[in-house]
């Protein structure tokens, strides 16, 4: 099994920014997530992180060391790192959902995003057969790993809606894998 997991919320999150590689902390309701998450997950083999302290702050109550992984860090947004959502322009926007190709000032397109995940997702498939592995994440690697789940050959980041603390899981068997639950949040108190 294929788990993937997006940190507890941050100040950040909660203010409305962009992230992307910025290294906040979780805030307090972040670290109860965190407890929340590892509740839910049940029997775990194998922890993978993204670099960023959020997502190793989310890990932490399982008690595993992590398999720290670059491959699963934030999408990088450049310039506008630590910016509110609402200042990326309505035309900026329109372009950035046609175009996987799109790159933000200094920062990383999805189309390349999507190569850095798929590869790590390939990676992980065999140990995925056998074992639990839980990856703790953001938001567009997530999707990312939907996207390979479904085998998509479109772009669906822009179709799809990732909460704070989620929790997905994709099964993996005989080489193949199969999307088994996407958004999960049952597991949060709040």
């Amino acid at each position: 099994m294929l788990t993937i997991v997006r940190h507890g919320r941050t100040a950040a999150n909660a203010g409305g920014l962009l992230q992307g590689h910025i290294d906040n902390p979780l805030d307090s309701l972040g670290r109860r997530q965190a407890s929340e998450i590892a509740g839910a997950l049940g029997e775990v083999d194998v922890v993978v992180c993204s670099p960023l302290t959020r997502a190793i702050e989310t890990a932490k109550p399982l008690g595993i060391t992590p398999v720290v992984d670059e491959r699963w860090i934030e999408l990088d947004y450049g310039d506008w790192d630590g910016q509110p959502v609402s200042s990326i322009g309505k035309d900026t926007w329109a372009q950035w959902r046609s175009d996987d190709t799109f790159t933000p000032p200094g920062g990383e397109s999805l189309a390349s995003l999507n190569r850095r995940v798929h590869s790590a997702c390939e990676d992980l498939r065999s140990l995925a057969e056998s074992q639990h592995v839980v990856v703790f994440t953001h938001v567009s690697p997530i999707k990312s790993a939907i996207s390979w789940a479904l085998s998509c050959e479109r772009e669906i980041s822009w179709n799809l809606s990732v909460s704070q603390a989620q929790i997905s899981r994709i099964l993996v068997r005989n080489s193949q894998q199969t999307l088994l639950s996407f958004n999960e949040v049952a597991h949060l108190t709040k």
